[in-house]
């Protein structure tokens, strides 16, 4: 067989036989050889559909009229219908086509619909009804068979505000069905039906007669049993953590909920023999989940945890799982079973997010550095000044200097528009994205004319600028009063939120404003110099009660003032920058310590409490650098702060400032990494985890985004030709670290600084701390990003200046206020001689003829003749003259026969 088709072994063929031959007759004929090819395409075409990765359109957004968070989608098989439900209670109704046919306002009598939320939503398909949940701690149930969707039953006096739903129905008997639900207190309950094909709940003898008029069911009453038809199932083993999902499956016969607590993450409760009586068992998941699923073929229930991992769990083992997914550098917000392509999906958000000053928003993977999405001209030529996430990370803001916050989707459509400046410019600083508003924080600027001077002067009105969500009402929103009116002297740069009321606010001149974000009155002013700030503050009403006096127009001229005072003395410059809250640190208050960090100008950190009103530590974190800004973790373990010059160090302050001393503190934190992973400033930091590992993410005005590891790794840079993955990099440093520190002496381990420095500069740290603080990195060369700009800055100097043996911080913003005048007289200047003689320089030289040059023919230079043995080597010619002279032989023969065969 090998002989005949040319390719395999007699051994290959003689398997194949006995795969096609099994009866074991001992032959094989067409159809048996044709039926086993068959088979074998139709298994490799089903392992091909089970394995190939799905390739997604590209998004489409459907436009709608909700005007807030879609809390549910279900699909209506009976009608081919989408159903989408919104916080606020609106209802639609869109076609197979996907489009919307109507929408209908669902709301309840309990409360008013401006405090009421739409919780959740399911459908009960035997029974022609859908079921919604609300905050008001009821559900609703409303007839789909009318068009006007009445509500047919009220079922009140629930003890907890429920939150996830889930209904099933016997197929065979559509009778029988199950409602499950969990509420925010903890507990699971369920109502079993057993007629719910005639009705849901039994109507009361003395009810009204009219069959269309709500009837309302007290959960007591399911309680007690007096409704025949149904009957109640719950527990509590979620011991107060919010029930996230829940879901009844027949196969099981079990009741399976989740929490997002590490604790009792999910709950079986199965039913026993009287179907009344639940029996408990519980996996218990790090960091809890967001979501499951369950596979009845392969009795598998798949997680999607917080801790980034996808686990496969055996219901009867609640040890460990049967599997782990590893992928998600974010956590998994949902799982989802394909069975008919045997497979698995689930969903995180594993992207960042930047913005740049061409008004680009790019969205990118944390685990490859790729680019996957793009938005451009967001804010038209404006920059963009500041982004943020609301609360479900569904939505994005951002603010520019257009005096605008847009708030977007994913798929890049501006839902709103908010307008933060009135009349003039606006630099938005920050937004923070709270409970009931939306804060806007910057200063607002004037182009006023001072009559009597002649002198432009700009007008800082510094704004916190409060809009309400549940006012959206338009696409464009206009701001609403702050009732705390201005009480910064100057810019505010920053803000920071502490639940449950406390709104921290910055200044250019070092002011922190503590503010009760609920009556939006200021009651604390916090400043490292209060008896200097003092002192400024009267010499400023002092410059303004003069130019009043001597002017028409009154004019608070303090920016120029102020940016004086900063240039002057450099130690003086106590702007800040960034503020955060140490929410992690518990019990404050009562103990004392410090809840508060700042930092800014002069490369200063403080550690305030906000409680005792104290400053508790301050240290020089970055010398010489001027301003920098910084992040903290979620468990409040590490500080990275970023100066000028693109440097970054890591900090431990886990045990940092836990007391409250009468002396202020400056010893420095724990320095953990030094590194320099960008050439230019760093304009943002940010600190998430992936698997179990902390990240640090950076941004610079070199135009990079890095990403590297709090203690030890390489330095990835978004946008690299070559795409990288975080999880192996970490999997081989931990490796080589490993053998680093057996086979090689410390001092080997160090690595090149990307960029040369001199020796001065390099030095960080101390000597007693250089040994084993410092970790310099290079990353990858192979970048697509910043290029333009480094080609525009390779001869670019430092932007600091020696002036009298003191180091002056050269402005890094714009100029903050403006005067004109008088310009003295120029001297007299000479015209150059090219002007007074330009015969001499421009005339004209008389024209040579030129002379052709006349070649020789190629007759007469050419030496010799060129023939074959001239042009190809003699290898090639032997090769073809032995050719020629077989094919004479071969010839010859076939003739001598030809002549045979003839005679």
């Amino acid at each position: 067989m090998a002989e005949i088709v040319g390719r395999g072994t007699q051994e290959e063929y003689g398997k194949l036989f006995d795969k096609v031959d099994v009866a074991q007759d001992g032959f094989i004929n067409w159809d048996k050889l044709t039926s086993f090819i068959l088979l074998s395409l139709y298994e490799k075409d089903e392992q091909t559909k089970a394995t190939v990765v799905p390739r997604w359109k590209d998004l489409e957004f459907l436009q709608g009229k909700h005007k807030d968070t879609i809390q549910k989608v279900i699909f209506l098989k009976s009608s081919s219908r989408y159903i989408t439900i919104s916080k606020e209670g609106l209802l639609g109704i869109w076609g197979e086509n996907l489009k919307l046919q109507e929408t209908l306002p669902i709301t309840s009598d309990a409360t008013k619909l401006k405090h009421l939320w739409v919780t959740s939503l399911v459908s009960l398909e035997n029974a022609n009804k859908i079921a919604v949940a609300f905050t008001s701690k009821e559900i609703c149930f409303y007839d789909l068979l009318s068009k006007e969707f009445p509500c047919q039953y009220k079922l009140q006096g629930l003890k907890g505000t429920p939150i996830c739903m889930d209904y099933w129905y016997n197929h065979l008997d559509a009778n029988e069905s199950v409602l499950s639900f969990g509420d925010i207190t903890g507990k699971v309950q369920a109502v079993a039906f057993t007629a719910a094909l005639i009705s849901l709940f039994e109507r009361p003898v003395t009810a009204c007669e009219d069959e269309e008029a709500t009837m309302t069911i007290s959960w007591e009453e399911l309680l007690s049993g007096c409704h025949r038809c149904c009957h109640v199932l719950e527990h509590k083993l979620h011991r107060g953590d919010w029930v996230r999902q829940v879901m009844y499956n027949a196969s099981l016969d079990a009741i399976i909920s989740s929490t997002t607590n590490n604790t009792n993450a999910v709950v079986l409760a199965w039913r026993e023999k009287s179907k009344k009586h639940l029996k408990m068992t519980s996996f218990n998941i790090a960091q809890g989940i967001h979501g499951f699923d369950y596979h009845s073929q392969l009795n598998l229930i798949a997680t999607a945890g917080i801790n980034n991992k996808v686990c496969l769990w055996n219901p009867y083992v609640v040890s460990k799982p049967v599997g782990v997914l590893w992928g998600h550098s974010a956590s998994v917000i949902a799982v989802q079973f394909f069975a008919e392509r045997k497979q698995l999906f689930s969903f995180s958000i594993d992207k960042i997010i930047s913005s740049d000053a061409g008004s680009t928003v790019s969205f990118w993977m944390i685990n490859t550095g790729q680019k996957i999405k793009q938005f451009t001209g967001c804010h038209g030529n404006a920059e963009i000044s500041t982004m943020v996430l609301d609360a479900n990370e569904t939505r994005l803001l951002t603010g520019s200097t257009d005096g605008t916050v847009k708030i977007w989707d994913f798929n890049g459509y501006c839902h709103h528009t908010l307008n933060v400046g009135q009349d003039g410019a606006v630099d938005i600083s920050q937004i923070l994205v709270l409970k009931k508003t939306i804060l806007v924080t910057g200063w607002e600027r004037y182009d006023m004319l001072h009559v009597k001077l002649a002198k432009f002067h700009i007008l800082f009105t510094r704004v916190i600028t409060v809009f309400r969500p549940q006012n959206f009402d338009q696409f464009f929103i206009q701001s609403e009063e702050w009732k705390g009116g201005i009480q910064h002297q100057d810019d505010i740069l920053c803000a920071a939120f502490l639940p449950p009321q406390t709104l921290a606010t910055g200044s250019y001149d070092g002011e922190i404003i503590l503010w009760n974000n609920s009556t939006e009155n200021a009651h604390h002013v916090l400043h490292p110099y209060y008896e200097r700030l003092l002192k400024a503050k009267s010499e400023r009403q002092k410059l303004c009660s003069v130019e009043q006096r001597g002017s028409t127009y009154h004019i608070a001229d303090q920016a120029p003032f102020t940016a004086q005072t900063f240039e002057t003395d450099p130690e003086a410059n106590n702007a800040v920058v960034r503020l955060c809250f140490l929410e992690a640190r518990k019990n404050i208050a009562a103990m004392g310590g410090a809840n508060l960090v700042s930092c800014g100008g002069s490369g200063y950190v403080r550690f305030w409490d906000t409680f005792k009103k104290q400053l508790l530590a301050e240290f020089l974190a970055h010398s010489g650098a001027g301003s920098i800004t910084m992040c903290i973790d979620k468990l409040n373990r590490y500080l990275t702060t970023g100066d000028l010059d693109g440097c970054l160090k890591i900090w431990n302050i886990e045990e940092y400032c836990l007391d409250s001393n009468k002396k202020k503190i400056t010893q420095t934190p724990t320095l953990i990494r030094s590194f320099q992973p960008h050439e230019d400033q760093i304009t943002s930091l940010e600190m998430c985890e992936w698997g179990e590992h902390l990240l640090i993410i950076s941004a610079s005005a070199d135009c990079s985004i890095c990403v590297t590891g709090v203690c030890g790794a390489p330095v990835w840079i978004f946008g690299q030709a070559k795409h990288w993955r975080i999880g192996n990099c970490f999997s081989v440093l931990e490796r080589d670290t490993n053998f680093m520190e057996s086979e090689i002496p410390e001092e080997s381990m160090r690595v090149n600084t990307l960029y040369s420095k001199d020796s001065t500069e390099h030095s960080l740290l101390n000597k007693h701390e250089k040994d084993d603080s410092i970790h310099i990195v290079r990353p990858s060369e192979d970048i697509n990003l910043g290029i333009k700009y480094k080609e525009r800055n390779i001869d670019k100097k430092k932007s600091h200046k020696l002036y009298y043996g003191e180091i002056i911080q050269k402005p890094d913003s714009a100029f903050r206020s403006l005067s004109i005048g008088t310009l003295t007289e120029l001297p007299e200047v000479n015209k150059p001689a090219f002007l007074l003689d330009p015969e001499k320089y421009f005339r004209k030289e008389p024209e040579e003829h030129l002379r052709i040059t006349e070649f020789p023919l190629l007759s007469e230079t050419l030496k010799a003749v060129f023939d074959e043995k001239n042009l190809f080597p003699k290898e090639i010619l032997d090769r073809e003259r032995k050719a020629k002279q077989l094919c004479q032989e071969i010839t010859c023969e076939v003739k001598i026969k030809r002549n045979k065969k003839q005679l």
